[in-house]
């Protein structure tokens, strides 16, 4: 059975898995999807196009889907992708990605991802990276694997 604390607002559009824990204050939007065995954690913002995969930990303070930092972003139904077992610790920011890009902002597998890392509009991170606390990806960014 879903987790829900009741204090979180979760849309009746979105889309979560049945093992899914959500934390207190957090608030899920409509065009979210959100994959098994996945913890959200305390007052995060999870909105847009979002889909997240199976078994991550998304810790508590996360921007998860937000319309991009770019002034010539025009409302497209753009999306944000992340796989499956990252850890996300406090206050990261992920933007959806924009039309003049992929259109997608994607996170791979196996991604450790230290506090208040922001990965902007249309950012590519592969598999098994670590990103350390503060770390900035402006737009349109490529990160390999094992990086």
């Amino acid at each position: 059975m879903t987790r829900i604390h009741p204090t979180a607002l979760v849309d009746s559009g979105a889309e979560l898995d049945s093992s899914v824990e959500v934390g207190p204050y957090t608030v899920i939007g409509p065009h979210v999807r959100v994959g098994a065995g996945t913890r959200i954690g305390a007052h995060c913002v999870i909105e847009g196009r979002t889909t997240i995969g199976q078994n991550n930990q998304i810790f508590q303070f996360n921007s998860l889907g937000a319309i991009p930092q770019d002034k010539k972003y025009a409302g497209e139904p753009t999306e944000l992708r992340i796989g499956d077992r990252n850890t996300i610790r406090e206050f990261c920011t992920f933007n959806i990605g924009t039309a003049s890009d992929a259109g997608v902002t994607q996170v791979g597998n196996d991604n450790w991802i230290m506090a208040y890392v922001h990965l902007a509009h249309d950012c590519q991170v592969g598999n098994h990276t670590i990103f350390a606390n503060s770390s900035q990806l402006a737009g349109h960014v490529h990160v390999g694997d094992w990086v």
